[in-house]
């Protein structure tokens, strides 16, 4: 017991020579294996279509189609071996890039006066807005094949 009051702070070492009668905390109950066995789950589900989840349901159907109508799936799963190969050979070739002296400086300052041209070019005024979601939209349904 000297040893905890010890090792308090001091203001809490004044205090704890002055109250003598330290309380415990009081001790949570445990359950046991029986009483969460018996517990009642609850499950709760939105009611309406959520836009977010009916584009996540309309990716996830249109890639179980393109698997259930392929007629080589071994070609698909080289595409998703050699995607993943990809994104591991770029980021190694960031990694590499980053270690060179001055070369990350000069795409860093490249990139921000690309992203400024960007802003002003197309998210600053309304009607560049509607046509860059214009843009987009054209180039989502060329790759979807609509």
């Amino acid at each position: 017991m000297a040893s905890i009051i010890a090792s308090l702070p001091p203001p809490l070492l004044t205090h704890a020579r002055t109250n003598t009668s330290l309380t415990a905390l009081p001790k949570l109950p445990l359950c046991s294996f029986r009483e969460r066995h018996n517990c009642v789950a609850v499950v709760v589900r939105a009611t309406g279509d959520s836009s977010e989840s009916s584009t996540s349901l309309s990716i996830v159907d249109s890639v179980k189609n393109a698997w259930d109508n392929s007629e080589d799936r071994i070609a698909l799963v080289g595409l998703g071996f050699a995607a993943v190969v990809g994104l591991w050979a770029s980021a190694n070739l960031i990694t590499a890039i980053d270690r060179l002296p001055l070369l990350p400086t000069v795409l860093e300052v490249v990139g921000i006066l690309y992203s400024s041209w960007f802003i002003y070019r197309y998210l600053l005024f309304k009607p560049d807005r509607e046509e860059l979601f214009q843009i987009a939209n054209k180039s989502i349904s060329n790759i979807l094949g609509q």
